[in-house]
């Protein structure tokens, strides 16, 4: 009778969706971008309200989102972090494994900088420029259409009017958010430039995408890890190095470091709410709905993320960094974060 009686307890203790009772702090994970602006709210929502201060992890977006889409239960995240929108094959993935309701919330927008240490000379570079010194192939410097490994030391090689310093970018690993949008807006902005690579698109994909995002293995790419503080210190450690890491590290680190202009534009929070600065993305967080009835202050959370207070024109993550959204942009998203709307792809 004893052991029934134990039995019927452990049962209990599980809901249908198969997560067990007993965790009262949110989980989250992912974006090392996003963290920042998470903490402090965590940090206030802890300290504003009865429930405890949720528990975050600085795992990067794809590390992030493959926690999260692992399953829905007690051992995995409540809410994933992410500096680019989640993958179809990531979401696909979700799916398959029973995180089915997903509900995606749009915060704000973050440039990626191309910094260096405040004592060395400010560059200006292009895109075409940061794809002819980071791309793994580069077209041949004769003008025909074929690729080669990438031949360039410095980057007075890939630019005459850039100084004769050796290319030395210290980055964010494949796991990041920030290497996928530095990818995308920076290399195949930079890719584009020329006219016979940007037709193979239509007709090879796969192909395009390979030469267009492929970052060189030889040294001049060093993956710095998730840690973008590390990266401010070995930037100013070695002023010939730059670095790769979102806006809000560079605005909370402008005594030690700058931005490069790129094509022509300042990394500025101007710039970047306007779309003139092109290296720049959104940022999200992903909520599973699953989890609502099962940790205690999800809800709550989310609210307080997309509150005015928080976001809004006058909102304390701007302090942070945070390019807001416009103002009919928020309201949309708070409706849709608030009412726990799933999302679609």
């Amino acid at each position: 009778m004893k052991k029934l009686i134990i039995s019927i307890s452990l049962m209990l203790s599980f809901s249908t969706t198969g997560i067990a009772a007993g965790r009262d702090t949110i989980s989250i994970v992912g974006s090392s971008t996003v963290y920042p602006f998470a903490t402090v709210v965590a940090e206030r929502f802890g300290k504003s309200t009865s429930f405890k201060t949720p528990k975050i992890e600085s795992t990067g977006s794809g590390g992030g989102v493959k926690l999260f889409c692992a399953g829905i239960g007690i051992d995995s995240p409540d809410i994933t972090n992410a500096s680019r929108r989640i993958k179809e094959s990531e979401f696909n993935t979700c799916q398959k494994n029973g995180v089915k309701d997903i509900v995606e919330v749009l915060i704000g927008y973050d440039g990626i900088v191309i910094a260096n240490a405040k004592s060395a000379p400010r560059l200006q570079l292009t895109r075409k420029d940061i794809f002819l010194a980071l791309a793994k192939e580069v077209p041949a410097a004769d003008g025909s259409e074929k690729l080669i490994p990438n031949p360039y030391k410095t980057w007075k090689d890939v630019n005459p009017a850039l100084p004769a310093d050796r290319i030395e970018v210290l980055g964010p690993p494949p796991t990041s958010g920030t290497r996928d949008a530095f990818s995308e807006l920076a290399l195949e902005g930079g890719c584009q430039s020329f006219e016979w690579i940007k037709a193979i698109k239509s007709s090879d994909k796969q192909r395009y995408k390979s030469i267009c995002h492929s970052i060189r293995e030889d040294g001049a790419y060093i993956e710095a890890g998730e840690n973008d503080n590390l990266i401010v210190q070995k930037l100013e450690a070695n002023p010939k190095a730059l670095g790769v890491f979102g806006f809000s590290f560079l605005d909370q680190n402008g005594d030690k470091v700058q931005g490069s202009l790129v094509d022509g534009a300042e990394p500025e929070f101007e710039t970047i709410a306007s779309g003139e600065y092109p290296v720049s993305r959104p940022l999200y967080f992903y909520v599973k709905k699953a989890h609502l009835d099962k940790v205690p202050g999800i809800a709550e959370y989310v609210q307080s993320f997309t509150s005015e207070n928080a976001v809004g024109d006058d909102g304390y993550l701007l302090d942070k960094g945070l390019i807001p959204l416009d103002e009919a942009k928020r309201n949309h998203v708070r409706a849709a974060a608030n009412s726990m709307q799933p999302m679609t792809m």
